[in-house]
């Protein structure tokens, strides 16, 4: 899966994602671990956002994404925002050229794009390959509850004077699984005429245990599991948050 037309509309259709939280996030596990401005790589990094947010703060911050087209969004706003961040085209399975970080994060779901327990375990051995020892592991994921009953067999609208998006939700066939069908009309520039194109995305889930077990193969130990960012992990919790330790 790649993102194509899609990246260079990634911010506009996503400019109410909380990516502040996710630093709240970070910022309240490095506290607990004591990590002092510590080695981030961020990987499935789309255009950017999180590492521009995080190296503002001075942290060290890598991005990797599988996209080319993400790519050159995030290091066109990355000169815009006067911050040097390398970002590598990598496709997070064949993760490879990092040692000895600090951290590694997969964040917005980026996981979920993996279509089997064997895809998510080979990424989590990458990933911890990458990690000096100690080094933490934080990703979310979609709930099986978000899969089955908030995505189900939805449709969402965006719908803007210059940019509309229909999104279709279908269940996937395999368990705890999603199809997006993305149909983008944009207003062609000095015309009152929309040119139509479509994406299609498909996302996967796994119940917690089987992460838990994923990581332990791995050679993790899972610290802490949350959900929706900072709350207790309830069964109508949205997204998932993993803390993972290498051992």
């Amino acid at each position: 899966m790649t993102y194509n037309r899609f990246a260079y509309l990634y911010d506009q259709l996503m400019n109410d994602v909380p990516y502040d939280n996710w630093v709240h996030f970070l910022k309240t596990v490095f506290e607990k671990y004591e990590l002092n401005q510590p080695t981030i790589l961020d990987i499935g990094c789309g255009t950017g956002t999180l590492p521009i947010l995080l190296a503002k703060m001075n942290y060290s911050v890598s991005g990797v994404d599988l996209s080319e087209e993400m790519l050159s969004v995030a290091m066109a706003k990355a000169e815009h925002e006067k911050v040097q961040i390398p970002f590598y085209q990598q496709n997070m399975m064949e993760l490879e050229g990092f040692t000895d970080l600090d951290c590694v994060t997969i964040f917005c779901d980026s996981l979920n794009y993996l279509e089997t327990e064997d895809q998510v375990e080979q990424t989590f051995k990458k990933v911890h390959e990458s990690l000096k020892d100690n080094g933490l592991f934080l990703f979310d994921v979609h709930s099986p509850y978000k899969i089955e009953e908030i995505f189900g067999e939805e449709t969402f609208f965006i719908d803007d004077e210059e940019l509309s998006l229909v999104w279709s939700c279908t269940q996937g066939e395999e368990p705890l699984s999603v199809e997006h069908d993305l149909v983008f009309f944009m207003k062609e520039e000095n015309s009152d005429l929309y040119e139509r194109f479509e994406e299609y995305h498909n996302q996967r889930t796994f119940p917690v245990d089987i992460y838990k077990t994923l990581l332990n193969q791995a050679g993790f130990e899972v610290k802490e599991i949350i959900g929706d960012f900072d709350e207790a992990l309830e069964d109508n919790s949205e997204r998932i948050f993993f803390t993972a330790m290498k051992k």
